[in-house]
């Protein structure tokens, strides 16, 4: 495979990406967010791009937070046919038992699956956890359901993830890292909009059993910044944590916060995070598809070289004010075989943003056709690959040649 480094030695490519980044405003070298929360995960949705990486990796006790883990295989569930909304489940004195935050549920109650999910998102229901958690549970107890979600996590590549219970109540070896509770959430949003709905509820209240109890913990839902989920979490180990997402415009934000000291410190951080989010970025053009940004040589063809294009767009969210360090480089195999058609994937286009350490590779297409050439133009290829043996010319081949015109 050939290599070529953009800025170094491909000008088309240096050029288009200049001109991407004057376009942003240049002004210093990056500086990382400073978060007040002890570990955090920031991710913008609709690129993929991890805007944020705190301790995101640590294996934590989750809280509540991990909920949303036991809800991700519920509707996981109802997709499949296992359960329906209208599915009464019964509560066992296991779920009865627990204190805390609960729907205040007995042994006699038939709640739905409808209610126990907003039970869940909603009031935090312990218990109503439980309940549902047994129900997926392969041989019907809470600590069947820990090992099935913790198998199922590794299934989602959460590395970081064991889970003993279905609550989050603690207990030693539950754990979870931020990037793999942003992971859930980030799943619950894209696989499942028809339940997702659910975690923007304010308030439910369940046959009046605890009317103090019926408003959703959530602080950023009633701050007019377009927030829309998901999760609280609390214990006197793990702290104070939210798993959140926001809306802005045609942006969505997902993050994950752990570790603060008080409910009032973990409404501000996330408004501080949201905020910065949407603020700090801008989504830029890097790459245009179609657009020849470079040319390859062609081995016995009837033309010498061919147009290399991104076979598709690439847009990358960029620090508005920051130097985005972009760089990237062109691989492809030298030189490439005749004959070539118009639109055949010949290489690849690898762009990094280094403040954010994020890498996109895109397919490069060949921009024309290049027919296998005649006799005349084998018998050329061939004396001109002896001369270059004879003088020890390079056997790499040409390098990629830019358009002439830049």
């Amino acid at each position: 495979m050939k290599a070529d480094t953009i800025g170094h030695l491909n000008r088309a490519v240096a050029i288009l990406v200049v001109a991407a980044l004057a376009v942003t405003g240049l002004s210093g070298a990056a500086r990382a967010f400073e978060t007040q929360a002890g570990s955090a995960w920031v991710i913008d949705h609709n690129t993929g791009q991890v805007l944020l990486s705190h301790n995101a990796e640590v294996p934590l006790p989750p809280a509540s937070m991990s909920k949303i883990m036991t809800l991700l295989m519920t509707f996981e569930a109802l997709d499949d046919g296992r359960l329906s909304l209208e599915t009464r489940l019964p509560v066992s004195e296991h779920a009865m038992s627990f204190g805390g935050s609960t729907m205040f549920l007995n042994t006699t109650d038939r709640p739905t699956v409808e209610e126990l999910i907003r039970g869940v998102v909603v009031v935090s229901g312990n218990d109503a956890s439980v309940v549902l958690g047994e129900a997926l549970s392969p041989d019907g107890t809470e600590a069947g359901f820990g090992r099935l979600a913790t198998e199922r996590a590794r299934q989602l590549g959460m590395e970081q993830t064991t889970l003993v219970n279905a609550s989050g109540w603690p207990a030693e070896g539950h754990v979870m890292s931020m990037r793999d509770l942003g992971l859930v959430a980030e799943r619950i949003i894209t696989e499942h909009p028809e339940y997702y709905t659910y975690f923007a509820e304010t308030e439910f209240d369940y046959e009046n059993r605890a009317p103090a109890n019926r408003f959703n913990r959530n602080p950023i839902l009633g701050m007019g910044i377009g927030a829309d989920g998901l999760k609280t979490g609390h214990t006197q180990e793990a702290g104070f944590g939210l798993v959140g997402s926001a809306v802005q415009g045609d942006r969505r934000v997902t993050f994950v916060i752990s570790g603060l000291d008080s409910a009032e410190a973990r409404a501000r951080e996330s408004e501080r995070i949201i905020n910065w989010a949407f603020r700090q970025f801008v989504m830029e053009e890097i790459a245009r598809e179609g657009t020849e940004i470079a040319r390859a040589p062609v081995f016995m063809g009837m033309d010498a070289t061919v147009g290399l294009a991104p076979a598709e767009s690439v847009e990358m969210l960029v620090p508005a004010l920051l130097d985005p360090e972009i760089t990237a480089e062109i691989t492809y195999v030298s030189p490439l075989p005749a004959p070539v058609t118009a639109g055949d994937v010949v290489g690849e286009l690898v762009i990094h943003q280094g403040v954010r350490d994020v890498t996109r590779t895109v397919p490069l297409v060949a921009t024309g056709d290049v027919e296998r050439g005649g006799l005349a133009v084998r018998l050329r290829t061939a004396t001109g690959l002896l001369l270059e043996r004879a003088t020890g010319g390079d056997e790499a081949g040409p390098t990629a040649e830019a358009p002439a015109d830049g």
